[in-house]
């Protein structure tokens, strides 16, 4: 029995798989959980079309991601803070203080996605890699100045 998966079942297959089952594991178990759907003619049309909307859509999130990479890429970050003579902060700049900076210049993004490691210490121009989206990488202009 052919059946396609409504969910990821584990050493069987993931979301959207077409898959070949015993025709009792089919009607007994995926189908009543919900797991599964036998695959008709009608069916596969339908995964078809749920494939080619879902492709669609992250289509538009790439181009918006792309976006708001070029954004970051353009933007620079200058922030201020007290420092002693050697050039070492008092304190230090995180990902939180650059997401606020960012957000001053109008790109609003989540402070997770700046992928800063450890905070900063010293005074420098640092570039700072942002996870804009699944594999696009936005690299930051941070510069940081004593007071």
């Amino acid at each position: 029995m052919k059946v396609i998966l409504l969910k990821d079942v584990k050493n069987l297959g993931t979301e959207g798989d077409v898959v070949n089952v015993a025709d009792g594991y089919g009607r007994n178990y995926l189908i009543p959980r919900e797991l599964a759907v036998e695959a008709t003619k009608t069916s596969m049309e339908m995964l078809e079309r749920r494939k080619a909307k879902e492709a669609e859509k992250e289509q538009k999130l790439q181009e918006e991601a792309n976006e708001l990479k070029a954004k970051i890429e353009d933007a620079k970050v200058v922030i201020t803070v007290k420092a002693g003579e050697a050039g070492r902060l008092f304190g230090s700049v995180t990902s939180k203080d650059i997401n606020s900076e960012l957000s001053a210049q109008g790109i609003n993004i989540d402070r997770r996605k700046i992928d800063l490691g450890d905070p900063i210490r010293e005074v420098g121009e640092y570039n700072i890699p942002v996870k804009v989206f699944r594999e696009t990488t936005a690299y930051l202009t941070v510069e940081v100045v004593s007071e």
